[in-house]
């Protein structure tokens, strides 16, 4: 049976478990789980990241932890019982963990690896803290280095600033607000600015002296030195170094590391400088033989300096190597540092160039101690200290020291009958006053021990030594009385033995008889001489003599006139002796009294440092002189003593004031001295106010804290020793000293008179007295003294500096012991609030305002239970009565100010904002629902209430401002949102009682909607955004706070009734937004708002536009913002009712009256929410380029059509060329920028200013739109369309007579007039794009789109973009239209094929003459159509001859826009299905053929090609598949008899192709006889051979000569045939061919040779990988009728290529189908056979019909029918005058018409354009199929001369039909944009339509050129109108937008 657990609540896993049994909860090792029941061995529970998921698991697999269980029951929660750092640590570490491996995934991989070190080292830390073996220090230690270490990682990972206090986090329900934020505050700043330490220490690490010529033992000296001063700032560190240049000690640390202590912040200046001396020890010369002197000397050998500054940057360890340098003259030794530091490179030079001193060098910063704990292992090694000369900045109590510091300055020494000068030595001792040599008390310096005594440095030949050599002598203080320190001079002979002889000494005592120690300075000392050998044992006997000149009595000339001296610095450091006779006076009062008045006198005079060493000394004495004789220096003393205090308060000495406590505490023993004491100090008072100089009585009130310690303390032990008498003399004295200092305070004084200063001195100090009073008075006593005192200064005070030290007596007094008590709370409240309230109406010092009022309210706590105490409860009311309406003002106020400038400024100003914010919400925190009550009835009148409602309003509205706090103060944001929620549901009480119905008050009801919408939409509210594991902490503690204040608003809203029409449209925009949080309760309660809004609008004015137009402005904009999401659309549609009271929206709609009106609304925001989210998913960062396109053009279209909002439309236009420009879509861009253009006239109408356009007229708008459009048409090599508009504006500028303007233009069109003709263009691929699937955007879902490639784009790169831009998408595998289980699937299916694009402008492309480079663009531009076809069987497929049942599904795709426009791609508007019969195929086939020979013919006469291969490879393809099959494949099939009969309808067709046969046969003869005349000689044989295969041919054709037509002349081709021969050159690279040829590397063979009927070439070719270019392989081909399957000359991807059907393979000749797929290895990309992937190029409709020209049995079209009068559902009766029997068409659908007539020259560029082989329909087509010339071989040839055998140009188009003939057509199914930039005439501007760029009718197009055997005359004319063969001007067109 399962019980529930009392006691095992927590615990840790740690084993995993599967939860394999029955409700098992699988569990890892180190998760969580709190428990819930127990049965028998197991629990039941969960764990704590994921509470929803319960289960069992068994008990012995988890570990029990002590936890504390809050809300015992149903939503307990349990807190483990442990160290708070502890469970911190646990918690962070479980966060970082997830976004540790983020990190890794977003590749930032130094913060990866630094937060893992982070990681690991808390866990360590962790562990031991766990263990619990450390001392309370190190504890603290580690705990602090874990807090730290969490802080930085929280905020490398951008996570919340935890508050802390001690180490432990804060929960900040249990403390105020104001200290929440002090704390909050407190880290953010240490976090900002780090402590400047104002003590910092350098540590020495000598390594070695780097040199090539030691040899001898070294002495290294470091000290600080001051370059400014030129003085040592330290004390020297000594350290020998061996021969080798290494330490002499290296196992003793101590002996080579330092630590230069307690330098100041003063002491890192760029003038500090570390300098080192180098002395050597050995011989006096350096260069002396060894064996010439066994007697060492200590000698010059260099120095080195560093400055201290260059030590500031690094923070570790560095290695220095210091360059030493030597003196060139050892004069200069003691100078050397100077020159060094001044550069004087002239006194020295490097000692050698490879001498280097190795040191390690760092500096430490901050407290010794502090120190000692942070570099432990320094201090455990062994370190020594080195330290200042003289005390440091701060002198520490307790710091015993006695160091004499003596440097040996200079000697002046006479020769001594000597030729040269002397080499002298000196050797100090110091002796006790028995003479006795102190041991080990001469020290070189800090480093090595000190020694008996010490020999100075030895400068060679010099009787006038400097040696500057400082020596430490350690004494002890009881040894200094009777000690002298002896120096004694020695000559140092050079000669063989080396001897010292002495010659003189010095001495010098170092106390004098009244106790002085020696004084600081220099002496110049006597030299007195003695023989070598006497002896100076006896010190008696010479320290009678006199030792220093200055000490020398006046007749005494003899000693005084001697040339010889000895000058020494002396300088004491000490802490027990001193230097100044007054002090030793002042403390030997007793031995002489009649110097007491002088003593106290001079105390003043004495430095502070000698006082504060004989503190506890000084004050025993001037009590003791008080005790003795008060009437007679009572006041001395107390001047006296006020002067010590004072001194006291001095930086250097402040560490001394404990030491004065602890005197007064212990020490002081003078019972008597408060009578004395109080006497004065009220004689001081009383005197203030007629006193004219009030200096000294300032000094007396400023140490007024002090004087009342001694007077309380001093009246204790009185009481201690009477037992309390004398009581009340005692408090009357008091009383009375009270009663004179508030007569002082009241005195009102001007701000500049002495007693305002002296009032302001004495409020600093009063506070400091409130605790001695509390000591000896009753708190309410001492209460009372307080009011009083401060309630006497005058209310109207004119100082403003009285003011501000009045409040901050008053911030002190809050801060104080006693007003933490609350009785005497009680008693000092009114007067702090009367004196906060006046500053801050005042907005005065609101700096120290702030600081009071956050004092106030920390303590005012409620308790447990939530109730406050009765006097808690009256002081909140006091406070909010006086300081609440004040308080909101002050922060208006300063949110409104403008910030200061300087960054301490700043700062403060932030500072004051966060504290008043954070009074007012611990304020409102305490308030109950009393203190609301009595707030909101003590208004008098509405007006107050409306006042204060709109303050508090706004007010929120400022703290909810993400810059009130720092970005990491998430719970400081909270508290302020719990805090403000539960205020606004206490205020809309009374909003709603006192602001409804006829007291409607709009103001304060928008504003109280307007602060809640801010408040749910706050980005610390949208938990979703949290870790799981913050958004459970909040919910737990505050629960979701946007669904309170959601349900408010709506209980609001409802309450309003009719004046909600004053929030319609206001409020829309606000409340959407509140709808777009995607909290579920949230949505449910506010979307019935808009239902009711809808409604209410609908009553006004019965309709709701308004509303339908905010609504759509607020969603873009939001939506832009990145706000709302799928569900949200689905729920705004939503029929199905929600949860919660309310029904949908849309079920809510339905029941009304405008239901129609209100779903249609609800639909149409649902649409645009679908485009708006695609488009706000499309922009996130990282998108491909072509979705955001596709979306934004999705997004435009719908503002336009479907809700003509034309400012947003025009956003999006510029939003969308801002996306084309970036991505290079020049073009693009150009016609996206045009749609704003056409928006505008050419007029003067003002524009405001919009977007980036400045305020300009429309006329220079468009202007400037046309320029920009012009340039880009001008980068996307646009160049057609770009003429037009610079037309556009010459006209303009010619109209304004603007001709500098108008020349400009003109020359800009000409420009691009010459780039059309000189610059190459790319020609573009085109690719049908289906996206089907309910995972694509709204825009794309389902859709099929054709889209132009960029340049150079082939199949698969394209299909490759695509699936890298839709990366979760399948390719289909088929060319198919998907069923409906694709459509509705949840994934992404993308079908890709390439397609080919039918050119509407055939005027341009059929007349003869046009340069290639013009036709090229009308081949690519301005596409509407595209078509690709995919070949079939129908019915049993003949093996022996295939044609017969090879027919073909042609599908024609219409676009909505043509291409290129706005994007890249557009949607496909309509499909069109026609089938091709094999017949008809047949027909085309060999009409295409014909064209591509005599193409090929004409350019070969006009000697257009370089090079005859072409021509050559297309003869012998054609002549060779015509002898071996290919023409008599269709011979057996459609001439058969039983063809004819069973096709009596195909009649005219098959005559129709009887005459192509002929007229083929014609050609090719012809063609033979230009080849003769242009065949190279090695080409002979091959000519031979092709004339005997055309025999052959011919016979096989049953031709023995030609008909009559074709007889009468011989074939004449002119240069007006079409020029562009694509695909016919193989090697040739022409300007424009290039581009085909760099495609692929594979020659061009004849792209239509019958040879390429083989059965297998298409699997074949497919995997072409590179083929020959030998020519023998090319000729030597055999033809084969063969089939094609479905291939692809791009190589199709497999997941995008299909292959063909089982009936298209198989052949009648196995042999020849290897000969058809060796000729197909030589063709380009595109001249392979066609797949079903890529479609044929040229569509039937594009053909004209035959001409009747002097053969009346031909049959004629009438090019003057539409399209639609030729469309039908058979193909008899749309080909009611062609011979071309009818298609079978699958559907209903408008068929073009065939190209009937094989011999009228049709026009390449029907053909041209193809992509993909066009001849072999993919199941088998002839490839004497349409010729497609010059593309992959490339040439584009320059015209030739005209041939001597001039064929007629082809007959052009009438021009009789309007281009608007083709809109019924076009816009069968879909009507495409209104502004689409090729497709409407522009109403605005009815220009004639342009011509060569517009579209044309849906008429045939012109006729081919007539059959060859046709003599044109030139009286020829087409339909009565000119002669074709003279150009006729076209049309221009003026405007892009009507194209």
């Amino acid at each position: 049976m399962w019980i529930p657990t009392n006691h095992e609540k927590y615990g840790v896993v740690l084993v995993s478990f599967r939860g394999t049994v029955q409700h098992g909860l699988p569990l890892e090792i180190g998760d969580t789980v709190q428990i819930l029941e127990k049965c028998e061995g197991w629990y039941r529970g969960y764990i704590l990241k994921n509470p929803n998921v319960k289960g069992i698991f068994p008990s012995s697999y988890i570990h029990l932890k002590n936890a504390h269980v809050k809300n015992k029951g149903q939503f307990e929660t349990v807190l483990p019982v442990e160290d708070s750092v502890i469970t911190e640590m646990t918690s962070t570490l479980r966060d970082w963990g997830a976004m540790w491996k983020q990190l890794y995934v977003k590749n930032e991989g130094d913060l990866f690896h630094r937060l893992w070190h982070v990681m690991n080292e808390i866990l360590d830390l962790r562990r031991q803290v766990l263990v619990g073996h450390l001392t309370h220090d190190r504890m603290r230690d580690v705990k602090q280095h874990i807090t730290a270490r969490l802080d930085w990682g929280n905020e490398q990972l951008g996570l919340d600033l935890v508050p802390r206090r001690e180490f432990s986090m804060v929960d900040p329900d249990e403390i105020s607000v104001t200290e929440l934020y002090k704390l909050m505050e407190h880290r953010h700043r240490k976090k900002d600015t780090p402590a400047v330490a104002s003590t910092h220490h350098l540590f020495v690490h000598v390594k070695s002296l780097v040199s090539a010529n030691l040899g001898e033992e070294l002495e290294v000296f470091f000290h600080i030195y001051d370059g400014r001063e030129n003085r040592p700032l330290s004390e020297r560190f000594f350290v020998k170094l061996n021969k080798s240049g290494l330490p002499k000690s290296p196992e003793k640390t101590e002996r080579q590391c330092t630590l230069f202590v307690d330098l100041g912040s003063s002491d890192l200046r760029k003038d500090v400088y570390i300098v080192v001396h180098i002395v050597r020890i050995g011989r006096m010369g350096a260069g002396e033989k060894k064996n010439l002197c066994s007697v060492q000397y200590r000698r010059p050998f260099g120095c080195a300096v560093v400055s201290i500054a260059d030590l500031l940057t690094a923070d570790s360890k560095d290695d220095h190597l210091l360059k030493v340098y030597a003196c060139n003259t050892e004069s200069e030794w003691h100078q050397i540092h100077e020159n060094i530091i001044k550069k004087a490179n002239s006194r020295y030079n490097l000692s050698g160039s490879n001498t280097g001193l190795a040191v390690a060098l760092q500096l430490l910063h901050g407290d010794i101690e502090q120190l000692r704990r942070e570099y432990m292992v320094l201090f455990t090694r062994g370190v020594s200290i080195t330290r200042k000369l003289g005390f440091s900045d701060v002198i520490m109590p307790g710091e015993m020291r006695n160091d004499l510091y003596i440097t040996l300055e200079k000697g002046e020494f006479e020769k001594g009958g000597k030729s040269v000068a002397r080499n002298v030595e000196i050797t100090v001792y110091v002796l006790d006053i028995d003479g006795q040599i102190l041991k080990t008390h001469v020290a070189a310096g800090s480093g090595e021990p000190g020694g008996d005594e010490y020999h100075s440095l030895v400068l060679y030949h010099n009787n006038s030594p400097r040696w500057a050599e400082q020596l430490k002598l350690p004494i002890p203080v009881d040894m200094f009385r009777g000690s002298h320190v002896r120096f004694e001079f020695r000559h140092c002979s050079t000669k063989d033995k080396g001897e010292k002889k002495l010659f003189g000494y010095s001495f010098v005592p170092l106390m004098q008889e009244d106790g002085r120690t020696l004084p600081d300075g220099t002496h110049e000392l006597i030299i007195h001489k003695c023989e070598e050998n006497t002896s100076l044992a006896e010190c008696p006997r010479y320290l009678k003599l006199p030792f220093s000149k200055a000490n020398l009595p006046s007749n005494n000339q003899t000693l005084k006139g001697a040339k010889e001296s000895f000058w020494i610095t002396s300088f004491l450091c000490s802490t027990k002796l001193t230097q100044n006779g007054d002090m030793l006076d002042l403390l030997k009062w007793r031995a002489h009294p009649e110097r007491i008045n002088d003593s106290l006198s001079k105390l003043k005079e004495i430095d502070g440092s000698e006082i504060v060493k004989f503190l506890q000394d000084t004050l025993d004495t001037l009590f003791g002189i008080l005790d003795e004789s008060s009437q007679r220096y009572g006041l001395k003393v107390f001047d006296s003593l006020v002067h010590i205090i004072n001194l006291l308060q001095d930086s250097k000495f402040q560490h001394f004031k404990p030491v004065m406590d602890t005197y007064i505490e212990s020490h002081f023993a003078g019972a008597l001295s408060y009578r004395d004491l109080i006497k004065v100090l009220k004689w001081y008072v009383d005197r203030i106010v007629d006193a004219e100089i009030q200096d000294h009585i300032q000094q007396v009130l400023k140490a007024s804290e002090y004087i009342f310690k001694y007077i309380i303390q001093s009246r204790r032990l009185f009481s201690l020793a009477t037992g309390g008498q004398n009581e009340e003399e005692f408090r009357v004295c008091i009383h009375e000293l009270f009663m004179s200092i508030r007569f002082f305070l009241s005195q009102d004084n001007k701000s500049t008179s002495p007693v305002a200063q002296t009032q302001a001195v004495f409020l600093r100090t009063f506070p400091a007295v409130y605790g001695e009073l509390l000591k000896i008075f009753a708190v309410r006593e001492v209460a009372g003294f307080v009011r009083e005192t401060l309630g006497s200064l005058p209310t109207a005070v004119h100082a403003d500096c009285l003011e501000a030290v009045k409040l901050q007596c008053i911030a002190k007094t809050v801060e104080s012991q006693l007003y933490v008590n609350p009785e005497s709370r009680c008693i000092l409240l009114p007067v702090v609030l009367r004196v906060l309230q006046a500053h801050m109406q005042e907005q005065r010092d609101l700096v120290m305002c702030a600081r009071i009022f956050t004092s106030m309210l920390s303590l005012i706590k409620k308790e447990e239970n939530g109730t406050a105490e009765p006097v808690v409860s009256e002081e909140v009311e006091l406070i909010v009565e006086s300081l609440l309406g004040v308080l909101l003002r002050t922060i208006l106020e300063i949110s409104n100010r403008p910030q200061p400038s300087g960054p301490a400024m700043r700062l403060q100003f932030q500072d004051v904002t966060g504290e008043f914010v954070a009074c007012l919400l611990a304020l409102l925190r305490q308030m109950s629902d009393r203190h609301y009550q009595q707030l909101l009835q003590a208004f008098s009148t509405k007006d107050n209430l409306r006042d204060f409602l709109l303050q508090i309003f706004t007010v929120f509205r400022i703290l909810i401002r993400p810059e009130m706090f720092s970005k990491d103060w998430t719970v400081m944001r909270l508290v302020t949102n719990n805090v403000i929620i539960t205020t606004v549901l206490y205020l809309s009480d009374a909003l709603r009682k006192n602001f409804l119905n006829d007291k409607f008050d709009y103001k304060v009801w928008d504003s109280y909607f307007y602060l809640s919408v801010i408040f749910i939409n706050q980005p610390c509210l949208q938990l979703e955004s949290f870790s799981p594991s913050k958004r459970k902490k909040i919910l737990e503690k505050y629960g979701d706070m946007r669904v309170m204040m959601g349900c408010e608003i709506f209980s609001m809203w409802q309450n309003l009734g009719e004046h909600k029409l004053n929030f319609i449209p206001a409020m829309i925009g606000p409340f959407l937004e509140v709808t777009l949080v995607p909290q579920p309760d949230l949505r449910n309660v506010m979307i019935p708002i808009f239902h009711d809004m809808m409604d209410w609008e609908q009553r006004r004015s019965g309709n709701f536009k308004q509303v339908e137009a905010k609504l759509i402005d607020k969603l873009d904009s939001l939506m832009s913002e990145g706000k709302g999401d799928e569900t949200y659309r689905e729920l705004f549609n939503s029929i199905i009712p929600l949860f919660g009271p309310y029904p949908s929206l849309l079920k809510k709609i339905e029941r009304e009256t405008w239901r129609e009106s209100g779903i249609s609304l609800i639909a149409t925001v649902t649409r645009l929410m679908e485009r708006l989210l695609d488009y706000r998913d499309c922009m996130k960062l990282g998108e491909v380029d072509g979705k955001k396109i596709g979306c934004t053009v999705s997004l435009l279209n719908f503002y336009k059509t479907e809700l003509n909002k034309e400012e947003m439309y025009i956003r999006y236009i510029h939003k969308l060329y801002d996306l084309h420009f970036k991505a290079q879509n020049y073009t693009e861009a150009s016609y996206t920028l045009l749609l704003y253009d056409e928006l505008l006239e050419w007029s003067d109408r003002p524009l405001r200013e919009f977007l980036n356009y400045p305020m300009q007229s429309e006329w220079q708008r468009k202007e400037y739109l046309h320029l920009t459009i012009v340039q880009n048409f001008d980068r996307g090599k646009c160049w057609e369309n770009g003429i037009i508009l610079c037309r556009e504006l010459a006209d303009q500028y010619e109209s304004y007579y603007d001709y500098r303007n108008l020349s400009k233009m003109r020359m800009m069109e000409a420009s691009l007039y010459d780039k059309i003709m000189d610059q190459q263009r790319l020609e573009p691929e085109f690719f049908r794009v289906g996206f089907y699937g309910k995972k694509f955007p709204f825009f794309l879902r389902n859709k099929e789109f054709v889209c132009r490639g960029h340049d150079y784009e082939r199949l698969e790169a394209f299909q490759q973009r695509m699936l890298n831009e839709f990366p979760h998408a399948i390719a289909m595998q088929h060319v198919n239209q998907p069923d409906q289980t694709i459509y509705q699937a949840d994934a992404q299916y993308l079908q890709i094929y390439a397609v080919t694009p039918i050119p509407e402008s055939q005027d341009v492309l059929q007349r003869d003459g046009v340069p290639d480079n013009i036709k090229s663009f009308y081949k690519f531009n301005h596409i509407l159509r595209f078509r690709y076809d995919r070949p079939f069987h129908k019915g049993t497929k003949d093996k022996e001859n295939e044609f017969k049942s090879l027919w073909v599904e042609r599908t024609t795709l219409t676009l909505v826009q043509s291409l290129p426009g706005i994007s890249r791609w557009f949607e496909v508007d309509k499909r069109e299905l026609v089938e091709v019969s094999p017949l008809e195929n047949a027909i085309e086939v060999i009409e295409n053929k014909n064209l591509q020979l005599r193409t090929l013919i004409t350019q070969c006469q006009s000697r257009q090609m370089q090079n005859i291969n072409p021509l050559t490879m297309c003869l012998n393809g054609v002549i060779d598949a015509a002898v071996n099959g290919g023409l008599a494949r269709y011979q057996e099939a459609f001439f058969a008899k039983d063809y004819i009969m069973n096709h009596p309808e195909d009649g005219e067709k098959i005559g129709r192709l009887r005459e192509l046969m002929f007229e083929q046969a014609h050609i090719l003869e012809y063609g033979l006889a230009v080849h003769e005349k242009f065949v190279p000689q090695d080409m002979r044989p091959l000519h031979k051979k092709l004339v005997d295969q055309f025999h052959l041919m011919k016979s096989s054709l049953g031709i023995q000569e030609f008909p009559a037509y074709v007889r009468a002349s011989p074939v004449h081709f002119t240069n007006g045939s079409p020029r562009t021969c694509r695909n016919s050159v193989p090697n040739i690279i022409s300007p424009d061919g290039g581009r085909g040829v760099a495609r692929r590397s594979y020659p061009a063979v004849n792209r239509y040779s019958s040879s390429s009927l083989s059965s297998q070439a298409s699997n074949e070719v497919s995997n072409i990988t590179g083929q020959s270019e030998s020519s023998d392989e090319v000729f030597n081909m055999q033809p084969s009728p063969s089939t094609s399957s479905l291939s692809s000359n791009h190589s199709a991807s497999p997941n995008v290529t299909s292959s063909a059907p089982s009936s298209a393979r198989g052949s009648p000749q196995m042999a020849e189908k290897h000969k058809h797929s060796r000729e197909n290895a030589c063709l380009s990309p595109r001249d392979r056979p066609v797949s079903a992937i890529f479609p044929n190029p040229m569509d039937p409709a594009q053909r004209a019909p035959p001409h009747q020209i002097g053969d009346a049995t031909l049959p004629r079209s009438d090019p003057n029918l539409s399209a639609p009068d030729k469309a039908g559902s058979s193909a008899k009766n749309m080909r009611s005058q062609s011979p071309v029997s009818a298609s079978r068409s699958p559907q209903k659908t408008s068929v073009p018409p065939f190209t009937p007539s094989p011999t009228e020259c049709q026009s390449t560029s029907l053909v041209s354009n193809s992509p993909v082989l066009s001849g072999s329909y993919s199941s088998g087509i002839s490839s004497l199929s349409r010729c497609s010339v010059s593309e992959a071989s490339g040439t584009e040839l320059p015209a030739g001369d005209h041939s001597s055998y001039p064929l007629p140009p082809p007959a052009t188009m009438p021009n009789s039909v309007s281009s608007s003939s083709d809109e019924p057509i076009r816009r069968e199914n879909k009507t495409p944009p209104p502004y689409s930039v090729y497709e409407r005439n522009n109403p605005r501007r009815p220009v004639p339509l342009p011509h060569s760029l517009s579209i044309p009718p849906q008429a045939d197009p012109p006729a081919l050129p007539p059959k060859p055997h046709q003599l044109r005359t030139g009286s020829m004319k087409l339909d009565g109108t000119s002669d074709p063969r003279v150009p006729r001007p076209r049309p221009l067109p003026r405007k892009v937008s009507q194209l």
